[in-house]
């Protein structure tokens, strides 16, 4: 299980409060992105389908919020995701565990169940599992020096919207979804009915990338907090967190 040393992460820089944010959360075609403004409107939203691509295209922006686990533990469960399960009981289903590195390093999910067997003493999941691309590529952006990331989960990040209460219905869900806008525009985020190629994206996807940039404004403000706190860190002085 990681250390509690001083992380990598440098903190926002003094003046980050002005700059634009961006939440992203994957989707069926790569990825989807919103961008709040300096004063956390927003500000437009995006796709493509490499997470790349995306940060290419902000680079003004001063926090990228991403609901992807980011920091692989070398063994052992990560803390945040038991946290983030406590914060949105009962519907600590939501939130997936995160087994070790060299799960995600596997081949194909039989190759990824017999390693984590080994080191877990559990399976993997199928839904887990079909995280492993866009995991690897957003933990890829990260290790390469984009220090912009950080994770976040959406469920988390509506709870926190709603004073640590969790969203009952699901996102899926008509009355979810509507909850979910409400619980934004309530902060000043006001997504408008034509959101150009964003607009072919599930809306569910939309939301929890709006809910990320919410999460990523507070990252910037130097306002939010982490599950676990302090995070936990890789072996190369990443920090392990959930941030909402």
């Amino acid at each position: 299980m990681g250390s509690r040393r001083d992380a990598f992460h440098t903190p926002p820089a003094p003046g980050c409060a002005e700059s634009p944010v961006v939440g992203v959360d994957a989707c069926r075609t790569g990825w989807v992105a919103v961008t709040l403004d300096g004063e956390g409107r927003f500000a437009g939203a995006d796709t493509a389908g490499a997470l790349s691509e995306l940060l290419g295209r902000v680079p003004d922006a001063a926090v990228v919020a991403v609901d992807m686990p980011l920091g692989l533990l070398a063994e052992g469960w990560r803390e945040a995701e038991a946290l983030a399960r406590a914060k949105v009981a009962p519907h600590g289903s939501r939130v997936f565990p995160v087994p070790p590195r060299e799960v995600w390093e596997a081949d194909d999910h039989d190759d990824a169940n017999r390693i984590s067997q080994r080191l877990t003493g559990q399976k993997v999941n199928s839904q887990t599992w079909g995280l492993a691309a866009k995991l690897r590529e957003a933990n890829a952006c990260r290790d390469g020096g984009d220090h912009r990331l950080y994770e976040v989960h959406p469920e988390v990040s509506f709870a926190a919207l709603d004073e640590g209460r969790p969203v009952s219905w699901s996102k899926k869900s008509w009355n979810g979804q509507a909850v979910r806008r409400r619980l934004l525009e309530a902060r000043g985020i006001v997504l408008p009915d034509d959101l150009g190629a964003a607009g072919r994206v599930p809306p569910d996807d939309v939301l929890d990338a709006a809910a990320a940039a919410w999460s990523a404004r507070r990252v910037a403000l130097r306002a939010a907090r982490s599950l676990p706190d302090p995070p936990q860190v890789t072996e190369t002085g990443l920090p392990v967190a959930i941030w909402y």
